[in-house]
């Protein structure tokens, strides 16, 4: 299984988050203010006026106008209709390369017919729900568990977020412990005790809007990468009721935009097992992107439990689930068989693990084993990543360009790259100032890319897909080439 994982030569953590820290002291490189006008009079408001439109109407009806975080971008957010492969097209007719692959489940290229052939065929039969059991929900839980050397079971849900939840859940049943510990900045959804310092680390509870500051009583967190800094908090934990789990995405919070070393992994493995805590990988982005037995089997780490999102119900609805070892996933057993006298988690989702889902993930992941698709695609995202190394050398830019395979990282500003220190509490406020003011000119960079034809995740992660050609990555490497040429220092 070695050859078909994603990544040919893990990244140097320690010589990225050099380059990070470099570009966050430096000004702010951004696309020239007539630039970005000329993007917007020429290209927005000419080329995109039913998009344009349809969001002035739509905001009367939806809060700011779309339902999905994803789907804001400046100056308004373009409608998509059609999506095939590598590409996207918008009502107004214009067509993109899709580097945003609906957040990155769709490693085969969006709308893949050998997938879309058989959903419509069980469409035809039983239709998208019953309420009742399917033949689906055994295969693809069988296959998961074929694929993913530390799931022994697995329990489909609605998304990530619920997956992460019923994760900790199941956690604390079965340590009898209640404290939890995230690497700080990541992001395991939205739910409201692992909002706790998401996208920066030390940020505690400052970007969690509407959570009450108690909830976090039983959540902590360590900075990325510093084992001794897990130690501290699992030693600590010991005289006040011991660690239920320890919670990390694999390749560092935010899908590695701030990267991990590659051992990392496995210490924290070994700490958690020295100290009684679980182990939960959140392999929402990772599993089957970075090859057939995700973020797991490339590092050869046995997590107790694994979160996963999208990619599960091939970016079909109803998407996430629980994986894990069967002495932590009886606490999730459905009804009466089976279940022995332990007490189940308070986990439901009546639409979870439908047969339209689970039809479209399991053939998802075998037309993904069968063709090889998370090696394509990283081969891709090296290619790219190459690629955009270059123009950021060719034009002198202060560009942090890197990749773990098929996630492709281009860090123009370093916004997240920002953490808060409580040590020095005067110093947060400009902190946070300055991670909202980079985070508009990332939105800049992010139009002006829309702009040439290249959709991705807030200008700052691109994810590949086994759809791209070398010819189409080297076109849309072009696309960069043109955002790059006029980029300037912006002015304070």
């Amino acid at each position: 299984m070695e050859g078909q994982f994603a990544i040919t030569e893990y990244p140097d953590a320690a010589a990225i988050t050099r380059r990070l820290d470099e570009l966050i002291e430096k000004p702010i490189y951004t696309v020239k203010p007539e630039t970005l006008q000329l993007y917007l009079d020429e290209y927005y408001e000419k080329k995109c006026p039913l998009s344009k439109a349809m969001i002035e109407q739509a905001v009367g009806y939806i809060p700011g106008g779309v339902q999905h975080n994803l789907a804001f971008n400046y100056p308004f957010p373009l409608v998509f209709n059609k999506a095939a492969g590598a590409y996207l097209f918008d009502i107004d007719g214009n067509r993109y390369y899709d580097f945003l692959q609906a957040g990155g489940p769709t490693v085969l290229g969006s709308n893949p017919p050998a997938v879309r052939e058989k959903v419509v065929a069980l469409l035809e039969g039983c239709g998208p729900s019953t309420g009742l059991f399917h033949e689906y929900e055994y295969k693809l839980a069988r296959k998961i568990t074929e694929l993913m050397p530390a799931v022994e079971m697995f329990r489909m849900l609605n998304s990530g977020t619920e997956s992460c939840m019923a994760a900790i859940r199941i956690a604390r049943l079965a340590t009898g412990k209640k404290k939890i510990i995230k690497m700080g900045g990541a992001y395991h959804g939205w739910s409201d005790q692992l909002a706790y310092s998401i996208r920066i680390p030390g940020s505690k509870w400052t970007q969690a809007y509407g959570v009450p500051p108690c909830i976090f009583r039983h959540t902590q967190e360590f900075f990325p990468n510093d084992l001794n800094s897990l130690e501290r908090r699992l030693k600590r934990n010991r005289f006040y009721g011991g660690t239920a789990a320890v919670i990390i995405e694999p390749i560092g919070p935010e899908s590695g935009t701030r990267p991990l070393d590659f051992d990392f992994n496995r210490g924290v493995e070994e700490l958690c097992r020295r100290y009684g805590a679980l182990l939960i990988f959140d392999e929402v982005v990772t599993a089957f992107r970075l090859g057939p037995s995700g973020a797991q089997g490339y590092f050869g780490v046995s997590p107790d439990l694994t979160v996963f999102g999208k990619v599960v119900a091939g970016s079909y609805p109803s998407a996430g689930g629980v994986g894990g070892k069967r002495e932590y996933m009886k606490y999730l057993g459905a009804g009466l068989a089976g279940s022995g006298k332990q007490k189940k988690a308070l986990v439901g989702g009546t639409m979870a693990a439908n047969p339209l889902s689970c039809a479209a993930g399991y053939y998802t992941l075998c037309e993904m084993e069968k063709t090889g698709a998370a090696r394509r695609a990283g081969l891709m995202g090296d290619r790219l990543t190459a690629g955009l190394s270059k123009l950021i050398q060719k034009y002198s830019l202060p560009f942090v360009a890197f990749n773990q395979g098929s996630i492709v990282h281009l860090e123009t500003v370093g916004t997240m790259h920002f953490a808060v220190d409580w040590n020095r509490p005067w110093r947060i406020p400009a902190i946070l100032k300055e991670t909202a003011r980079r985070k508009t000119e990332m939105e800049h960079m992010g139009a002006a890319y829309m702009a040439e034809g290249l959709v991705t995740l807030a200008g700052s992660r691109l994810y590949t897909s086994a759809a791209y050609t070398e010819e189409m990555i080297d076109d849309a490497l072009a696309g960069f080439g043109r955002v790059f040429a006029n980029v300037g220092i912006k002015e304070n």
